[in-house]
């Protein structure tokens, strides 16, 4: 095991990054003297050990592991567009110097970051349509669409000689979706015929039962807080979630207000999706610079900033230090998203400054009708995958431990034979035998940007 190189029938999976916590996803998998990455994301205002003090901007799992064997990385495979799976690739890429596979979305998620690091032309990006199949050395793949938060989702499908692997990466049931299509039964159902040695499965919300919400669940939640209020109202969500950026255009749109967007990365998500098809043609956004003109009962704006960020917009406004707006007594700001464990302190500073300025915030987890609906799944609809896909072997990551044992607990009543868990750094064998290796790489993290 000295060399960590797989055999012809080995198949192995060796998180460095989101397994033992959430974000920055990093996750290898090996056959026969090949290694593939899947995801490569970032973390935000995070320590690098877990008993610092000193955060840092932007932190990556290490890629240490596979840079000292970078010849045998063969590709690095985005899942879908949010940070914690493709915002480290600026930063790593020449490091990792592999060709990467995504879809037309993410693909021109990830230009535009590439852009601004100066690698638009020196990143090989190979553009796969949702549902495509492609081969990368010894693995063929397959992308298999699947609904979260983000246009175009999706599961993989690794297949070897060795066995089949299927990596739900982020993923819900949402048979209503704002953006793409519902959630494909008979496509997972059908995987159940593929043998799938194992299934690496999304924890992030397996302490929850039940079901998640549909997306489109939001929009009447958030249609009573804008309806007849006769002050302005900013909204905060997360950036990436077009589906809930479309929903507010809408509700702006039906309540007579201008839509406007505060953020960079708001106006980005925005850009790129007007560019991919994805933004409804009917919606439209104003320059920001125009609110501070406008009435106050026909303002809707989406803010940067819902985890406290003290350099995002929301925070901004919570001091009355956004040039283009400013908010007054009697303004309503509404918190579409859930709270990041470990942000708590950040929100609340920012909540305080807001109330104590007598401006109204309605926090999603008091609020009397869903203004968020979560992109993960809970315990019915883990429950519902482990029945339809049934692999001999349930890998949970994407999760802090009490997440991933809970996922397990679930993938064991759904008779899976057999379940797997373990942190960054152990190696999975998941064939010829199944077992876990632990600490069989020294896993870490580093700082990609300092303050």
């Amino acid at each position: 095991m000295s060399k960590l190189v797989p055999g012809a029938s080995d198949l192995w999976f060796l998180p460095l990054g989101g397994t033992g916590e959430i974000g920055m996803n990093m996750n290898l998998f090996g056959h026969d003297g090949e290694w593939l990455m899947v995801d490569c994301g970032v973390t935000f205002d995070e320590p690098l050990t877990a008993d610092s003090h000193r955060t840092h901007p932007v932190v990556a799992a290490d890629p240490k592991f596979i840079v000292e064997q970078r010849d045998r990385l063969k590709a690095i495979i985005v899942t879908h567009a949010h940070e914690d799976h493709l915002g480290a690739l600026p930063y790593l890429w020449t490091r990792l110097k592999a060709p990467v596979y995504a879809t037309p979305f993410a693909a021109e998620v990830l230009r535009r970051k590439l852009r601004q690091h100066g690698l638009a032309t020196r990143v090989p990006i190979h553009e796969i349509a949702p549902g495509g199949r492609f081969n990368v050395g010894n693995f063929s793949l397959e992308f298999l669409p699947i609904t979260h938060s983000i246009p175009e989702p999706q599961a993989l499908l690794i297949s070897t000689p060795a066995g089949n692997l299927f990596h739900t990466a982020d993923w819900k049931i949402d048979h209503n979706p704002v953006i793409g299509e519902p959630f494909d039964r008979a496509q997972f159902e059908a995987l159940a015929e593929r043998n799938v040695r194992a299934m690496l499965c999304d924890s992030t919300n397996a302490l929850k039962s039940g079901a998640s919400l549909s997306e489109s669940i939001c929009h009447n939640g958030l249609m009573r807080q804008v309806e007849n209020h006769p002050g302005r109202i900013l909204i905060s969500c997360f950036s990436s979630n077009l589906a809930r950026l479309v929903t507010v255009a809408r509700v702006a749109q039906q309540t007579g207000r201008y839509f406007a967007l505060l953020g960079r990365s708001l106006q980005n998500m925005y850009s790129v999706a007007r560019m991919t098809g994805y933004w409804p043609d009917d919606l439209e956004a104003i320059d920001p610079s125009h609110l501070g003109f406008l009435p106050r009962n026909e303002v809707l704006a989406v803010a940067t900033g819902s985890q406290g960020e003290p350099r995002a917009v929301l925070s901004r406004l919570a001091q009355d230090q956004f040039e283009p707006l400013q908010l007054e007594a009697g303004d309503r700001v509404v918190m579409s998203s859930f709270l990041i464990p470990g942000n708590e302190r950040l929100v609340e500073r920012m909540v305080e400054a807001l109330r104590a300025r007598n401006i109204e915030v309605i926090e999603s987890a008091q609020s009397s009708t869903p203004i968020h609906a979560s992109g993960h799944p809970c315990q019915a609809e883990l429950a519902d995958m482990y029945a339809m896909v049934q692999p001999d072997i349930a890998v949970p990551l994407h999760g802090e431990p009490e997440h991933m044992h809970a996922n397990a607990q679930i993938a064991k009543r759904y008779s899976v034979p057999i379940q797997l868990t373990g942190l960054n750094g152990d190696l999975y064998e998941l064939a010829p035998r199944a077992r876990v290796h632990f600490g069989a790489v020294k896993a870490g993290r580093i700082p990609l940007a300092e303050r």
